[in-house]
């Protein structure tokens, strides 16, 4: 093994009744990917911040390369060769990718003027972007990157600030699984080359397909490190939630009404040459698979009314339903679970009890005013019902971690009996307790006899979660497979846009 790059011994730190981190050890190699696991709340984020410079800890001690050294601010950490690529990507997309590589620290010309020198940036830029194999020119602006491009310009402006560690916050969050796949490749790259890398997921087969060591954090505290053939997903999961998730892929019981839940001809304004036509029972978890861009989020906003379609039917019960407004689609118990459940699923500022009971609050009002009685009866009942970990009912939904936000969103529309229920992205940012709650949770709505349509790009989840798998490409169905019949090959085969005889819609 090379020689230790970066200790932390004995990192505590205390916030307002909180202990976050109580004497945490972490090490880092030379030339290493370090996995950082844990559920929500575990203390991962807190101590990559008090690396990072924005927190200083309460005790214990930073040594790297062997000389102890206090990290006070963002500065003192990218002085030292600690670059960090959040999850939500600090990047400025009227910049061009030069421009955002060297943001702040532009060369200049024109003594007191000091205007940028753009032919010494760009010179400068390219380097980086060849070091990380991204075929793009300096001078093309970040707006017309995907998001896994942008993604390596940040990693460029890390590796421009001569980083030796980088940190990785939920990398793939966003990313397709081809994106995936590039980014694992590259963090590869880069370990040959000598940088490290802390690598943060959610999503436990990226951790044990890159990481050479995993730290495990629970509650504040070391939990167990793994190791070479020790990194296996039970492990991981184990150290984690501190015990066996046996189930935690609940397996189905058997479809009550085939055909249940159609939809005919369904054309969205994003794929206008395109059709969507699929059945679903009673009873069943239809996943939907694709790359980024298949046109599975516009297939579901069409559904619930957020974008009314073009043309085509819903039915449900063999009975046509009018749907030309999200109102219609609850009217008829059809519900959307948004991708993003901060920007679309909630009003943050607001509190659980407003949250949950706001779809339906008709039914809490007499006379035109609400009755608060009533409303915190059912916010409690859901709360109760979902384990929504919170202080209180009037707790504002931004303070709750991602797993309980998406039990609230949950929580506001089971309180109105769903007919079908549509998942957009159910567990991103979500950690491996919480998930594995949110799965049970799912397939107890579909054996009550709720449809259950889940969109999602991770492949582990459509593969583990569903019974059978509908597959889009460029905004038409290339495929249905039962569940006997699904496997990551196939699912790829049809989200590249081939065919498979019988199977397409």
């Amino acid at each position: 093994m090379s020689a230790t790059l970066l200790e932390l011994k004995g990192i505590s730190k205390r916030f307002p009744g909180v202990v976050a981190l109580d004497s945490v050890d972490l090490e880092v190699c030379a030339g290493e990917v370090v996995g950082l696991i844990g559920e929500n709340g575990a203390g991962k984020s807190t101590l990559m911040k008090i690396l990072g410079g924005v927190h200083q800890a309460d005790a214990g001690t930073i040594q790297f390369d062997g000389k102890p050294v206090t990290i006070r601010s963002v500065a003192d950490a990218i002085a030292l060769g600690i670059g960090f690529i959040h999850q939500e990507l600090n990047v400025l997309d009227n910049l061009d990718v030069a421009g955002n590589i060297f943001m702040g620290r532009e060369p200049v010309w024109g003594g007191p003027l000091q205007l940028i020198n753009r032919r010494e940036i760009n010179r400068r830029s390219e380097p980086h972007l060849k070091r990380l194999g991204l075929d793009v020119s300096p001078r093309t602006p970040l707006r017309e990157l995907s998001l896994a491009q942008q993604q390596m310009v940040e990693i460029a402006k890390a590796l421009s600030q001569n980083a030796r560690i980088i940190i990785m916050d939920e990398p793939t969050s966003c990313l397709t699984l081809s994106e995936t796949e590039r980014l694992l490749a590259t963090i590869k790259e880069l370990r040959a080359q000598g940088v490290s890398v802390i690598y943060i997921s959610h999503r436990i087969a990226e951790v044990e397909a890159c990481a050479d060591r995993v730290t495990v954090l629970r509650d504040g505290k070391n939990a167990g490190a793994l190791t070479d053939g020790e990194i296996k997903h039970d492990n991981m999961v184990r150290l984690m939630v501190g015990r066996d998730l046996k189930s935690f892929y609940v397996h189905p019981a058997g479809r009550k009404q085939p055909g249940y839940f159609q939809v005919r001809n369904l054309r969205t304004r994003a794929n206008r040459h395109c059709t969507i036509s699929f059945d679903a029972a009673q009873g069943e978890i239809l996943g939907f698979a694709g790359l980024v861009g298949a046109g599975r989020s516009e297939m579901a906003q069409a559904i619930f009314g957020v974008d009314a379609p073009l043309e085509g039917e819903v039915l449900i019960d063999g009975k046509p339903v009018a749907i030309h407004s999200a109102h219609d689609a609850i009217a008829h118990g059809i519900f959307l679970v948004p991708e993003d459940r901060r920007k679309a699923g909630l009003v943050t500022e607001m509190t659980v009890r407003e949250n949950i009971t706001m779809p339906g609050l008709k039914r809490h009002a007499a006379l035109g005013l609400v009755r608060l009685g009533r409303e915190a009866e059912v916010a409690a009942k859901q709360c109760a019902a979902l384990n929504v970990k919170t202080p209180s009912i009037e707790t504002k939904t931004l303070n709750l971690s991602g797993g309980n936000q998406q039990k609230v969103v949950l929580g506001k529309w089971l309180a109105l009996q769903p007919r079908v229920m549509i998942f957009d992205e159910p567990t991103r940012g979500i950690d491996v307790g919480a998930k594995a709650e949110i799965y049970k949770l799912m397939r107890g709505l579909a054996e009550n006899g709720v449809v259950i349509i889940m969109i999602s790009s991770d492949m582990e989840e459509v593969l583990g979660v569903s019974d059978r798998v509908a597959v889009m490409h460029e905004g038409r169905i290339t495929g249905i497979l039962e569940r006997s019949q699904c496997s990551e090959e196939a699912i790829m085969h049809l989200a590249v846009g081939k065919t498979n005889g019988s199977l397409a819609a």
